[in-house]
Parts: structure tokens; sequence; C-alpha cells
């Protein structure tokens, strides 16, 4: 496209898979990108902006960028034409399908772009003839599941809804860092005359302005939840009504609280009696709001978590009210989109999956057949995926691996073949959050790519053709935008009003589960999970505890008496911009203050984190107020600064088997003398 040399102020959006995805005003001059600002018009985000967003500008013009295909000879990578590389690539697809069959090669993938059209990487694997696919996810998928079988659906109340808050939980939510405009919507909630209440293991910024905060043994948030049900139904608080008409499984509940009494619910949690007590009438003295945050649902014991507090939330009589809600997610956003005629899945015709967490581990055994060839989209999983030590070993053991991106991550430097990618600025788009809001934003193409960087939709037509399936990518990107907006046409939502107007609003449930009709199989709220019973699992809940705890496994705790948090950088959307902040970059270990006092650790000492994954080496750095005995270091900092954290995190799944352990992680520390 041409850009002329006067600089003109274009409306986009953010493409980050993150809570809030913003509105924005970016700047071009002279055919770059020069600034990126918040679009003040936008109805959630008015603005503001987070540095993460901002810095998308120094990414577009960063000159690390990757910017010709790279093939790796001899552990040495040389620049190819692209014509090389995709017949090299498409002829290796082609000898792995003949010889050993599609399911050969894996897709390995995370959402580190939430565009609608990066989706299309299933529709050219699908006409393949179907690849080993990851399930589940590393981020939140213990929690989707778990709403799924409570719910029959994973949905939040609409962000405008907390005015009608009297009470609101943040609980195991840095909004500061992960959901910005949640965190003024709170403070103008609390002006308002809203009661504000944190419960964390780590006192975030918005504990500062909270009425309380409530400090929590890591991995003990259900048993929590547990133990303010107990309180409300000792005190008669429970909404009676919504119980009896409205939910299925409500004597398990009772049975199962029986079983725990409270002197027991705060020994284990670490929070006294009273509080718990004051909790119970809090939740009673509705409405009141919970948010839930993704951290607590990375244990064995996740999918429990969620799923207590949400009955909680329940017997309490906050569903489906205004200014109540149990909010995790938000998915009907994302279902509101044509997403089967988009990948065109009727086309699969073999199928395997590998648990996202568990790849590594999958890679290595896999028969019948053997994983040939690795395609790494969206995703760094050098980095991002748990046990690091094990994906590096599983992702070297490959003939052929291939890396889709922008720049020489710890992934591609595994590669055989690297091909450059566009970012947000240099390709059309549009995008939105299943976490949070209900509004899609366009972002059109702004300026040119650099050097023969190009979209991912532009390589999957390339070897679509070679591969003989071509006709599945003969549309231009207006006709796969239209696609996936048909099932929107009837509330007057069109590909032509989204370029005119930037933001629509979707038609959503503001207030969901308001008719208390329910998508469970009874269709009621379920306590005891039908759904859960039919996937075979146990359906009913528990009082289950971390797999990495002194309650669980003493002797290992002993060995390595810390929990370890791994929470999200507030400078990086995952790892994505470590490589822009300097190279003089230090990993930071944080420490709550017990741990300083009893090894006499001061900020800046340097350490070594390690248990029996790996280790990691990094400088002290004292957390104010964290619970006891909790260490927390940042996720995805590459190789070369440090990390991963990965290095220490287990990967094993949650309960339900969609979620990551990545916090079930109990670790050791020493001080390293240095000369």
């Amino acid at each position: 496209m041409g850009v002329d040399n006067l600089a003109e102020i274009r409306k986009t959006a953010c493409p980050l898979n993150c809570w809030d995805s913003c509105g924005f005003k970016v700047t071009v001059e002279d055919g770059k990108v020069i600034r990126v600002e918040g679009d003040e018009t936008h109805p959630i985000t008015r603005g503001k902006i987070c540095g993460r967003g901002r810095m998308l500008e120094k990414r577009a013009n960063s000159k690390q960028r990757l910017l010709h295909p790279l093939k790796k000879i001899n552990e040495e990578f040389i620049q190819i034409s692209w014509e090389q590389a995709l017949d090299e690539i498409a002829e290796r697809f082609r000898g792995i399908k003949e010889k050993y069959g599609s399911t050969a090669v894996l897709h390995s993938h995370d959402y580190a772009n939430n565009g609608i059209l990066k989706n299309l990487d299933q529709r050219f694997f699908n006409g393949y003839g179907g690849v080993t696919q990851v399930y589940g996810s590393l981020c939140w998928g213990a929690g989707i599941e778990a709403q799924k079988w409570d719910f029959g659906n994973a949905y939040s109340h609409e962000p405008d809804d907390l005015i009608n808050s009297k009470n609101i939980i943040i609980w195991g939510r840095n909004v500061a860092r992960t959901n910005m405009h949640l965190f003024e919507r709170l403070l103008e909630a609390k002006r308002q005359g809203a009661a504000i209440y944190v419960i964390d293991p780590l006192y975030n910024p918005i504990a500062k302005h909270a009425d309380e905060f409530i400090t929590v043994k890591p991995g003990m948030d259900g048993i929590l939840a547990a133990g303010i049900m107990k309180e409300i139904l000792r005190l008669g608080l429970e909404d009676r009504e919504f119980i009896e008409h409205s939910t299925h499984g409500f004597k398990d509940l009772v049975d199962l609280l029986e079983g725990i009494s409270l002197e027991k619910v705060s020994e284990m949690t670490e929070v006294s009696c009273e509080t718990i007590t004051h909790l119970a009438y809090v939740y009673s003295s509705k409405p009141t709001a919970t948010y839930m945050g993704l951290g607590m649902q990375r244990y064995k014991n996740g999918g429990n978590t969620i799923r207590l507090i949400d009955a909680l939330v329940a017997i309490s009589g906050n569903i489906g009210i205004p200014g109540g809600g149990a909010n995790y997610a938000n998915l009907q956003v994302g279902q509101s989109f044509a997403f089967a005629e988009l990948t065109n899945a009727d086309r699969k015709r073999e199928n395997r999956q590998f648990s996202m967490m568990k790849q590594a581990e999958e890679i290595l055994t896999a028969a019948n057949p053997a994983i040939q060839m690795i395609v790494v989209t969206c995703g760094n999983p050098l980095t991002q995926v748990p046990d690091t030590n094990i994906v590096r070993k599983a992702f070297s053991s490959v003939p052929t691996v291939v890396v889709f991106e922008q720049f020489m991550t710890d992934s591609a430097l595994l590669a055989d073949y690297v091909l450059p990618i566009t970012t947000v600025f240099e390709e059309e788009d549009f995008y939105y959050s299943s976490m949070y809001h209900h509004y899609i934003n366009y972002g059109p193409q702004l300026v040119d790519a650099p050097g023969e960087a190009q979209s991912d939709l532009w390589v999957w037509t390339q070897l679509a053709e070679r591969l003989g399936f071509g006709e599945d990518f003969a549309f231009t990107r207006d006709e796969w935008l239209k696609m996936t907006l048909k099932p929107l046409e009837s509330a007057g939502i069109t590909l032509e009003k989204l370029k005119d107007q930037h933001t629509l609003e979707l038609p959503v449930d503001k207030v969901p589960w308001s008719d208390h009709k329910f998508q469970t199989p009874t269709g009621k709220f379920e306590f005891t999970s039908l759904q859960g019973q039919i996937k075979g699992l146990n359906g009913s809940l528990t009082l289950a505890v971390p797999d990495e705890s002194k309650w669980n496994n003493p002797s290992l705790f002993k060995e390595y008496p810390y929990q370890l948090l791994t929470i999200h950088p507030l400078r990086s959307n995952h790892s994505q911009n470590y490589h822009l902040l300097g190279e003089h970059l230090k990993l930071k270990i944080e420490i709550a203050p017990n741990i300083a006092e009893e090894h006499g650790f001061s900020n800046g000492d340097y350490v070594r984190v390690w248990n029996e994954r790996g280790e990691v080496k990094g400088y002290i750095s004292v957390l104010v107020k964290a619970h006891p005995n909790t260490i927390n270091i940042d996720e995805g900092v590459w190789k070369r600064f440090g990390g991963s954290v990965n290095q220490l995190t287990p990967s094993g799944e949650s309960d339900n088997g969609l979620g990551s352990t990545l916090y079930d992680c109990l670790v050791n520390l020493e001080k390293i003398i240095t000369n």
C-alpha cells in the first residue's frame, strides 16, 4: 500500500492476547509507524493503553526483525529465497504424508496474536488431511473447563455492570498488570461506594486501593472458598430459593463441607477463621461480584479450585444478577464468529492430539507414526511450555522444525526453517478479547512489511497451492473477514460497518444466566457435574490440594520448602518483548520477607533457584506483604537473559485434563558467592 510523506493518524487495534483488546491511534509517516497511542473514542479502553501496546511500534521497527527466510545448514542459518523455502517445506509435507501419514506432523501453537485470521492455520492443516494438534491451554484451560462443568459455558458480566456491585472480590487477578481497564473501573466503583476485597498471595497494586487485602497460601484458594461456604451455611446466609430451584447436587456439596472444620481450613489456607467468617457475610451482602484470575487454576487441583469459587458465588445468590457473577472468561465473544467455516473442519481426515502441557513427552514417545515435522506458529514453546529441558530435547529430536516468527527466539534458534512473518500494522485483521469485554476492533494494514516478511495467510496459501488444495485458500482478505462475520449479519454487524466504525459491540448477554437457564445436561447450575461424569472424570467437588505441597507430598516439601509462582511480566506479553527491553536485563527473583530473613538475603543478592527439573540464577528482590514462603519469577524470560523459568515448572495436567500445573511447583534457593 502506498503512503504519502505526510504524517497521518489511523485507527487500529491491539493484537495482543490480553484481557483488554485496546483501541489504538497510530501515527504513520513516510510509510513507517512512528507512534502508538490509545483511541479515546473506544468505549472500553477510552484512550489508555499499556506499555506492551506502545512497544508494538518498537517491535515493528526493530533492527532485530527477521527479514528473509532462513535455513539451518551445519548448525548455521543461511538466507534462502521464499521459493526455495516453500518448495522444500512443501516437499517435506508431501513426503511425510506419503510415508508416515499426515499425523506425523505436529502443529505446536499458542495464542500470541488474537487476529481472527490467525485461525486459518487450522484450515491449512485440515486441508492437508489432519495433523497432530495440541489440546488444552497453558494459560486458562482448567478454569474454562471448570465453568463449562458448572454453568455449561464460561461467561462474564459486561465491564460496565461493575457499577451495580455492592462488593467486589478480586481473587488471584493482578489487574494492574493484565487488565488495566478493569483496574480503572474498580477505582470508579470504589468512588461510588463499592467495597473492594483482594484475595491473593502477592500484594499487587489494586490491593493498595482495596478495603481489605487477604493473603492466602498459593494453591489453597479452593479450600478457602469451601471455608467461606461452610460459614454461609452455618449462619443461614445461603440463597435457598436459587439452590432449590436452579441447582443440581447441592447435597453432595453439603456432605463435602461437613468433612472439614473451619479450623482446618484456616490452617491449610493460612487465613484466619475470623476473616473467613467475615467473607461469608461479604458474599451474602449482595450483589457481590467475583473476578477470578488465571494463576490459581494452574495447579493439579486447578479445575476444582475454580469450581469451588463458582459454588460459593452460586450459594450466596450472586449468579444472574446485576453486579454479581463468577467472572473468569467471556467465551460468548469468540463464539459469535463462524470458526467452523473459517477452519474448514470437514476437510480433516486424520486426527491425533497431544496435551499442550505434555507435548514434549508425547513427541519423544510418539509411535505409529513418530513425529517427523513440527510447525510452530503464534508461540515460543522453548520459553513458554513447562519443563524446558525436556522441551529442548524433544524439539531437537525431530527431523524438521519450521517456525513462523518475527525475531530469533529460543524456539527459532532450534528450527530448521525460520519464516519471517508480518507484525500487526503490516496486515489487515480484526481483534477481540474472550476474557473481558464484548467489542471487536478492526485493524487495517497501515504500512508495508520490511524485507521479505509475509503474513501467515500468504504462507498458508502458497503451501496449499504447492500441495494441491489451493482452492481452499482462493479468497480475498475481505472475503475471509466476511466469512467470519456471517453469524452476525442478522444483528447488523457487517465488514463494511466494522471498517467504518472500527469498534462494534457484539450481541452478548451482559448479565449471563439471568434466566437461571444453564447450558449443562440438567439445565441447572451443577455442584456435581454430569458433564464431568460423561467425560469419565470425577464430577464431584473435592477438597483437593496442589500436588507439590506439604499436604500432599511432605517429603518433597521438606527438600523444596518454597512455592514458586510465575506471573505475567509487566513489560512483555509473555516472551514477546524481552529482546526489546535492552541487553542488560537480569532475571529477578522476588521473595517473601520471611525468606529474606531466614537466609539473610538482601535486594540484589545473586542466588540459585532449583528443584529436580532444573535451575535458574538471578537477583533477589524482596516483595512487600507477599505470603510467607512464596517466590515469584516472571514467566517469558529468554534463555540469553537468564530464563526460562519453565526449567523449574512441571508439565503436568490439571484435574480436568485441560490446564497446566505451572504454579504447582516447589523450589529451594541459595546464595551464590561471587568473587
